[in-house]
């Protein structure tokens, strides 16, 4: 009589459900901190309390603005930040950024 195969995905499920004491975090007290909080999916600081704005451009968009910002030594970021500060500015809602 032949053995039974098991599934190994099966396997590795079942084995993922079970609780290990070693996988569990130590609780961590929270303590208040002058220091600017991280964003929560990045870690990163610099991008606390921000939120991504962003399109769907042709690929010579981004060349070109990366030949901008690489000509004015500065970032793709600060450019799109310029230019829609123009463009709130020429619809009336002054400067935001």
């Amino acid at each position: 009589m032949a053995k039974a195969k098991t599934n190994p995905l099966a396997a590795a499920l079942a084995r993922a459900d079970e609780p290990k004491a070693e996988q569990q975090a130590p609780a961590v007290a929270a303590t208040p901190s002058s220091a600017p909080t991280q964003d929560a999916k990045s870690g990163r600081k610099d991008r606390a309390n921000t939120v991504l704005i962003g399109g769907h451009f042709p690929p010579e968009v981004k060349q070109a603005l990366r030949m901008l910002a690489a000509e004015e030594n500065t970032t793709s970021q600060a450019l799109i930040g310029e230019a829609l500060n123009m463009l709130f500015v020429k619809k009336g809602k002054g400067k935001v950024l």
